[in-house]
């Protein structure tokens, strides 16, 4: 007898009740600044991840033993960010409040929004640790205050000053980097202090949003707002490895933009980043 077939990332098949981690995308980039097309990066990742190994190496473990459930895609409103959130937070809230770890992939990086309001009203004390090369910290982007690139400005109103960790950072308004200096913890460039600020955080509970953009181009081409001087996939690697290490309560990958890279590479490099990360998060909090 045939089977039905479900196309999920990396052909996980956890059934939702006995999974501890629940991803699902969302392709939302209504409000990108530059060059749009991240709404497609879901559907990409699961039909190419097929070419991915479930081992890593670098790990020395398997997503077959991970227990992961793949929810698929929202259907977002494209005219409408408000409501594109309010599904999002929804999406968010269900896991949590069945006792799982969301994984959201999107998307432009305002669809962090969305799953941090709902993190945020579960745990008060949220921290957020930001890998970006922008500082998405303004006001508001041409009268828009909904924007990706005022996403962390928006997650700042929710946590409060000091809440904000962010690493990467290497493009944004001279007024976002005096703001940043009263308001979050930004590092420019790499992920100096890194290990310094998990120390800081310690066990307080952690949103941890992943900008594939932190990644130079030349490892990453395939993103709507491309920014010369990133971090290699290795540094990268090494500060999941690190952040993992943290109280995680839900977590996000974004800015894949699949059709400004024909040859796959960022798709594939998107996908093993999504591997180590999923599998990074179910072994330090004991998930697996």
């Amino acid at each position: 007898m045939l089977k039905e077939f479900h196309e999920t990332f990396f052909a996980l098949d956890c059934p939702y009740e006995q999974a501890s981690t629940v991803l699902f995308g969302a392709p939302f980039d209504s409000t990108t600044s530059f060059r749009p097309g991240t709404r497609f990066a879901s559907r990409a990742m699961r039909a190419e991840s097929f070419g991915l190994e479930t081992y890593s190496p670098y790990l020395d473990l398997d997503l077959t033993d991970c227990p992961v459930f793949d929810s698929g895609d929202l259907e977002l409103c494209f005219g409408n960010t408000a409501l594109a959130l309010e599904d999002i937070e929804a999406r968010t809230e269900t896991i949590l409040r069945d006792g799982k770890l969301p994984l959201m992939i999107g998307g432009e990086h305002l669809v962090t929004l969305g799953a941090v309001r709902a993190v945020v009203n579960r745990h008060p004390t949220l921290q957020v640790v930001h890998f970006d090369a922008h500082t998405d910290l303004r006001d508001e982007y041409l009268g828009e205050s909904l924007s990706h690139a005022t996403v962390m400005r928006r997650v700042w109103e929710l946590t409060g000053d000091g809440h904000v960790h962010q690493f990467g950072i290497r493009s944004g308004e001279r007024a976002e980097f005096l703001w940043a200096q009263e308001h979050t913890n930004l590092h420019k460039f790499s992920f100096e202090g890194l290990a310094e600020a998990v120390g800081q955080i310690g066990d307080a509970p952690v949103y941890f949003s992943i900008d594939l953009d932190v990644l130079d181009p030349s490892v990453l081409p395939g993103t709507g707002t491309p920014e010369a001087g990133g971090v290699t996939f290795l540094q990268l690697l090494e500060a999941i490895r690190l952040v993992s290490k943290l109280n995680i309560v839900g977590c996000d990958l974004n800015e894949l933009a699949p059709v400004y890279d024909q040859s796959g590479a960022s798709t594939a490099t998107a996908l093993k980043v999504l591997r180590e990360l999923l599998l990074s998060v179910t072994k330090t909090s004991g998930r697996m």
